[in-house]
Parts: C-alpha cells; structure tokens; sequence
C-alpha cells in the first residue's frame, strides 16, 4: 500500500480544536513519524514508532489520541509512560499546550521527587491523561490498583531508555493492571530484543513505522575539541568565552548542581548567565529560556535532560564541559546550534580518560573533531581589545554631545593633575572591568593550564612507577582480594552458581549508586536476551556479580563490552572464586 503524502495536519483528521492549539504553537505541516504515525493510530492501529529523539514523536502520539479521548468520561483513558521525570513534564506540557481548546481535558504528571498528595488528587479528579515514570505510578498503584482499570491508550516513551533505567519489573507489575482491550503505542529508539519481546506481549498486531535517522551531525557545525584536566575545566572555560564571538551559548554538564556552580561562576566573572536543570520549577526555566531567546541572558548551563526540546535560533555555540555519556547525546547536544542552515561551534572537553569516546563519537557520526588549543595571552589580549573598540565605536561617531565630555577632560586633568594620557589610560582601565590589557600582565595574572596533547604522556607513565614493581603490586592486590573475600566467605557458602549459569564480575557496585535493576536493564536492553536467561544479580559496594547463561556466554560479554550504567563501563567478565 503505498503511503500518502500529508502537507497539512488538517488533512490527517484531527480535531479542529486540536488544530487551533498546534496553529498557535507554530507547527506548520506534520514531520515524516508524525504523517506515518498520526493516520495508524487515528484508525485505532497498535504502533511501533522507531525514531530519535527530535523528530516530533511526541505530537505523533498525543494529538491523534487527544483527537480520540472522550471529554464527558472522568476516568483515566490515557497512560504515557516515559523513563525521566524531566521527560514526563515534558510530554505532559506538550499535551497541555495541545488541548490548550479542549477545557474538559485534563493532564496530570505522575514522578518521583514530588508529594504523591497532590498527583493522587489530580488522579482522584478525574485527570484523563496520566503521564508518568514507571517507579512513582507503581508507588501508587500500590495504594490503588483500579485507577488504570479504563485505559484506553497506553504509549511507550523512550522505551529502550526505560531498560536501560532497570524499569522492566515496574513494567511488567504496571501491563498487569492495564485492561487487555486498548491500543497501544511504543516509541523507542533502538529495537534490542528486549524492546521487541515487550511489543510481542503488549501490542496487537503493531504496525512498525521506522523513521530514517538525519545526517548524525549538521555540516554547518564546527566541531573542535580541547584535552584538558578535570579540575581546569572551569579556567578553560573562561579563556574561551574570552576569545569567542559568540551571540549565545550553550554548556552542557552531567549533574544539577554542576549546573549551578558553573552558572555562578560565570555570574561573578560578568557573564549573564543561568543554570537549567530537572530540580527547577518549570516557570522559572520557561522563564529562563525566554530571557536567552530575547537577550537578556547570553549564557545557559543545562543538564542533558533540561535542554530537551530547545529550540533557540540565537544560540551560535555549544559547549560540551562534561563528555556525553553516548554519542547520540553528543548528537542531540550539538544539535542545539546550526538551526536552520545557520553556522555554528561546537567544542567538547576531553579529559585523558575520556579519548576513547572521543573516538567513539568520530565513528558513530562518521566525522572528525579538530583538536583546539588553549587561548594565549595574545589571543586574549586582541579579543579584549576587539571587544573594547566595538564598545566605544558608537560613541565616537556621535559629535552631539563630544564639546561637554571634552570640557570633562580638562577639568579631570586638572582636579587629578594627570596627563590626557593617563586619564585615558584610567578609563580604559574601568571599562575592561579590570582586566589587564598587556599580554605580559594576562600571562602572569591568568591562572595556569597544562596542555595535553592527544597522546599518552610521560607524566603517566611516570605515575604508573610510583605504584611499586609488578609483583609487589600484585601482592597487594591479592591481599586486598583476599580480604574481601574471607569477610564474605560465610555468606557465600552455600551461595551455588544457578545450574546453566556462569557468575560474571562487573566494577560498578552500589558506592556507585547502582540497584541490581539498573544493570538488569542495562543487560535485557544490550545483549538481547531474555530476563529468565539472567540468574541472580548481586551487589556489592565496589562491585556485583551478574549469573549469565553459559553458552553463548562469550557472544554477551561482546555485547556488553560498551555498555554503561550509572555513567560507569560495565566492563563484565568471568569471575572466579579462588
């Protein structure tokens, strides 16, 4: 059956007042998921959309079901599940802003972090439309088991993201309170085996729509990066902004409060700047967003997840302070500048242990990132002054006023009892906000930054000695292990391997904040096995022990050899018990 062409959502049948909301919000016609996908689930069809994050899924599922709800029920007839609590707020808006004419439709977010109180009143009232987490709608299912009892429609978010979260018991507990007559949609990036097993069991004869992934990155981005040591991230950063002519930026960062303290530190160094991040108030980041989109801020620092979805036209770098945990973060990232067919930058930090992502993201998006250098002293000097001249410019091409402000030479001259010389010397002092305007005085105020090149260095190498010779290190090695071993030796007596299973040993345990259901997930996403394949999972604070299957055993670990949990490697391998 050939697939129709859409130009207009008009012409994909949906509700007029839903049309009225998306004319507002400035969609014009439908992207490629959204024209496949809309139709098929308009005629009540079970749907697997693989897509990235980026194509418009999210409309692709909430305006053909917005189109379908029945306003005069109170009931839950909606269930969107989604793997980050910044995503289901995000989702939740989006269906917000879609029934913005639907008075009687009404969304709540049901995740973690927040009181259960008002998200269980919000249920209780009647909300048509729940989205939520996985973990926080099993807390209340667990006071309440009925409330899902009428769902109609029941869509997947990001549903390889959930497994890697270790949500497939949540899951699995949530499908089991779900009516067996609904429609089902499931949005998922990747279709491991995992994924496909969930849609064999949950969907109905789905129709699987698979949309192209663009060009990995945009030609008009200019990618570079910089090695540097992780405590000087922050000082590179400075001499950056220092040198760049940028309009707007973009730093990325892994964790919330590295959000904040970055922010702050740029504040204090007189960049208008902001932090945006998950624990913000969504007033308070919308506001943020519109401050950058009109001028009033220069600078945000954001997490992964807060940057989802911004789409700011004046944004002309990105700067990627902490590495990405996976290329196709790297991808979304980078994709915040270069909006339609404008240029942009784009610049990672590369610490030493960070060069084989680097290498990684080259491969995936078939494109090579130059190395950078550190900005010099004279680099900084020239763009203190360019900055300077652009500054005073305006005001020297004026003649309105210059008799006055030349009369305050003389009388500053005299009351000082300096030369104009000096006095010009003063000013430009206090317009350049202190900061030296000689090479000679950056080199010795500005703080210091090793480079590094992009090869392993002597000082490694030099640090590896220091650790005593190999068989002294290995003896203490063997003590340590020792140690641990026989405080745990009575706990593991009868510990027996599950019969057909082999233990493997991964480094990530919980000091890293790591549940035995995150590396669950992170297995049945990546090796493409099934969770009765999987024994007993163990964790340790400094390590855990995993019960594979034996055969096939190697094919696995190949697998597994890249996978991260908690931003760690897994790095799993046989473990012996000597």
């Amino acid at each position: 059956m050939t697939q129709k062409n859409y130009s207009s959502f008009a012409e994909l049948g949906i509700h007029p007042n839903i049309l009225a909301a998306i004319a507002e919000v400035g969609y014009e016609e439908p992207s490629p998921i959204q024209a496949k996908a809309i139709p098929e689930i308009l005629a009540g069809q079970d749907i697997i959309g693989q897509a990235q994050t980026g194509t418009g899924k999210t409309a692709a599922f909430a305006l053909p079901i917005l189109s379908k709800l029945d306003p005069h029920s109170h009931h839950t007839q909606v269930l969107v599940l989604a793997p980050t609590r910044e995503l289901a707020l995000q989702v939740a808006d989006a269906f917000e802003s879609y029934a913005k004419h639907l008075p009687s439709i009404k969304i709540a977010a049901i995740y973690g972090g927040a009181p259960m109180g008002p998200q269980l009143k919000a249920i209780r009232q009647g909300a048509q439309v729940l989205v939520a987490t996985p973990g926080r709608l099993c807390d209340h299912l667990r006071k309440d088991a009925n409330f899902l009892s009428e769902v109609k429609f029941l869509v997947l978010d990001e549903a390889d993201e959930m497994l890697k979260l270790g949500f497939m018991e949540d899951l699995e507990s949530i499908f089991k309170t779900l009516p067996a007559k609904r429609q089902t949609a499931l949005f998922s990036a990747t279709l491991p085996a995992s994924i496909k097993a969930i849609a064999e069991q949950q969907l109905n004869e789905p129709k699987h729509i698979k949309i192209a992934a663009k060009t990995q990155t945009v030609e008009c981005i200019e990618q570079t990066y910089l090695m540097v040591y992780p405590e000087q991230k922050n000082t590179a950063i400075l001499r950056l902004l220092e040198v760049e002519d940028f309009d707007a930026l973009i730093a990325f960062v892994r964790t919330k409060q590295a959000t904040l303290d970055l922010a702050s530190e740029l504040e204090n160094k007189g960049y208008r700047a902001a932090a945006l991040n998950g624990d913000i108030p969504q007033a308070q980041r919308e506001r943020v967003i519109e401050s950058l989109k009109d001028g009033r801020l220069d600078i945000v620092v954001a997490t992964d997840v807060a940057a989802r979805g911004l789409d700011v036209p004046r944004i002309t770098h990105v700067f990627n302070v902490d590495m990405p945990y996976d290329p196709e973060s790297y991808v979304h990232r980078i994709g915040r500048t270069g909006r339609a067919g404008r240029t942009g930058k784009a610049l990672l930090l590369v610490t030493p242990r960070e060069r084989r992502m680097l290498q990684t993201i080259e491969r995936v998006t078939k494109q090579a990132v130059s190395e950078a250098s550190l900005p010099d002293a004279s680099s900084m000097l020239a763009a203190r002054i360019k900055r300077l001249v652009k500054t005073l410019q305006p005001f020297t091409i004026s003649n309105d006023t210059q008799h006055y402000y030349l009369d305050l030479i003389d009388k500053f001259t005299t009351d000082l009892n300096c030369t104009t010389e000096q006095l010009a010397a003063a000013l430009l002092r206090c317009i350049s906000n202190r900061r030296p305007l000689s090479a000679e005085e950056i080199e010795r105020t500005e703080p210091k930054l090793t480079p590094i090149t992009n090869k392993r260095e002597p000082r490694e190498r030099k640090e590896r000695s220091n650790r005593g010779d190999r068989s002294e290190r290995k003896g203490r090695g063997e003590r340590s292990e020792r140690t641990e071993r026989s405080s745990r030796t009575s706990s593991r007596s009868n510990d027996k391997v599950t019969e057909g299973k082999i233990r493997c040993r991964t480094p990530v345990g919980s000091l890293d904040g790591v549940a035995a259901k995150n590396i669950l997930g992170a297995i049945l996403n990546e090796a493409g096995i099934n969770k009765d394949q999987i024994g007993k999972i163990t964790i340790r604070p400094s390590f855990s022990l995993i019960e594979l299957p034996e055969k096939g055993l190697d094919k696995i670990l190949t697998k597994l050899r890249d996978t991260r949990v908690a931003g760690k490697p897994l790095k799993l391998r046989r473990y012996r018990e000597d």
